[in-house]
C-alpha cells in the first residue's frame, strides 16, 4: 500500500490518509483488511476509531484508492453520520452485521377477503 497523501487535521483530532494499493494477483481487497494495513500505517492507532472511505476498485486493474480516516478519541468520531458508524460496527465487534428482517418490517395488509 501507497499513501500518497497524509494530513493531520487537529480541528477534528484525525489523521486524513489517501491511499493506494495495487494487488497483483489478488482479489479486491476487503474494508476490513485495508483497515488492518491502515492501523499498521499509523502505529497506535485504534482500530475502532478508523474508517475507511471513498474505497474504489478500478475495473480490470489491480489497483484499489481512498481514504481513511484515523480519529485520536470516540468523541472526535462523532462527526460521522450515522450510516459510516452502522456500517463499521461489524468490523468493531468482530462478527458480520446482522441482517435485517424485511418481513417483519412489511405492512401488514388484508388478503383475499
Amino acid at each position: 500500500m501507497d499513501i500518497n497523501e497524509r494530513k493531520e487535521n487537529k480541528l477534528l483530532n484525525r489523521v486524513e490518509i489517501t491511499f493506494s494499493w495495487r494487488h497483483a494477483g489478488k482479489t479486491t481487497p476487503s474494508r476490513k483488511e485495508v483497515m488492518d494495513i491502515v492501523r499498521t500505517l499509523e502505529p497506535g492507532s485504534n482500530p475502532d476509531w478508523i474508517v475507511v472511505k471513498n474505497c474504489v476498485t478500478r475495473y480490470g486493474q489491480p489497483l484499489t484508492t481512498g481514504t481513511a480516516f484515523i480519529y485520536g478519541s470516540a468523541e472526535s468520531m462523532s462527526v460521522e453520520p450515522s450510516y459510516i458508524h452502522k456500517r463499521h460496527e461489524s468490523f468493531r465487534s468482530g462478527s458480520p452485521a446482522p441482517k435485517e428482517d424485511s418481513a417483519s418490517e412489511a405492512p401488514q395488509e388484508g388478503g383475499d377477503e
